[in-house]
């Protein structure tokens, strides 16, 4: 499955991202000591809705747009954050996860970016001038681990691959495997598409034989049966999240799936741990 993010900026499945991003993120602030933000697969950090690529899907039409239209409080955040990039009352510019980030930080914290397609890490220097995000340039996979265990005493790993590879899962389990052992404490979020059940349950049932403690699954299924061959939604494996995140996630989620389920539609969302 290709998810090269400039087609999809602003859709369902980053809604749902950048909303539990936020409120993870807030919720280990809650702690004044510093955290070290990492994101290995950054994009270009700022996308035009109104572009080309984005245009040619206008996905954001079923996202973003209608996270706007919905009147629920528990989005003020989520909307705030898109709104710092934009002029206008309706989006035009999309904030990625690099952006989201940035605007995230306290004077302690860093922001360390990472970006493999020349191109778009060229247009990602130029998205975060004037942050305090340092860019890399590196394998992700190669990078996550070379950057734990961070130098500040918590952190967080976001981790949101296009999926363009084949052996994109494997590799996601081999390194959160090896990044845990290195650094047992820190808070990984793993970003994923779902597209098929059966194919997403093997993967989920390989994460759950790693053993990891305090691993959460939230997922959100956009209709309410599979719609074969096409994006069905998303969801976010995330390691030790805080407690002050999870008490808050139910209303959170209840939240997100009313504002984005399509026409006919009610959807499902869920969030439950995994268990060996």
């Amino acid at each position: 499955m290709n998810y090269r993010h400039s087609f999809h900026a602003g859709n369902s499945a980053d809604v749902l991202k950048h909303s539990l991003l936020i409120a993870l993120i807030r919720a280990l602030q809650q702690k004044e000591s510093a955290l070290t933000l990492i994101d290995t697969h950054a994009g270009c950090g700022l996308y035009d809705l109104h572009g080309e690529e984005a245009g040619r899907t206008g996905e954001a039409t079923q996202g973003v747009l209608r996270a706007f239209a919905d009147p629920n409080p528990l989005l003020d955040d989520y909307r705030a954050a898109v709104r710092t990039v934009n002029e206008g009352a309706e989006p035009r510019l999309y904030p990625g996860s690099p952006r989201i980030l940035a605007q995230l930080l306290r004077p302690q914290d860093a922001l360390i970016l990472n970006e493999k397609h020349p191109e778009d890490a060229y247009a990602l220097r130029g998205a975060m001038r004037g942050t305090q995000a340092a860019v890399h340039e590196r394998d992700a996979y190669e990078f996550w681990l070379a950057m734990l265990p961070t130098r500040t005493p918590r952190g967080v790993v976001v981790v949101d691959p296009p999926y363009e590879r084949t052996d994109e899962r494997a590799r996601i389990t081999a390194t959160l495997a090896a990044a845990h052992r290195k650094w047992a404490h820190g808070v990984t979020v793993i970003w994923y598409p779902l597209k098929e059940r059966p194919m997403h349950a093997l993967w989920k049932d390989k994460l759950r034989r790693l053993g990891i403690p305090k691993f959460l699954n939230v997922e959100h299924w956009l209709y309410d049966a599979d719609q074969p061959g096409i994006y069905n939604g998303a969801g976010l494996f995330i390691v030790n999240p805080p407690y002050a995140f999870t008490q808050g996630l139910p209303p959170l989620l209840e939240a997100l799936r009313a504002a984005l389920a399509p026409e006919g539609h009610r959807g499902e969302i869920s969030g439950e741990w995994l268990v060996v």
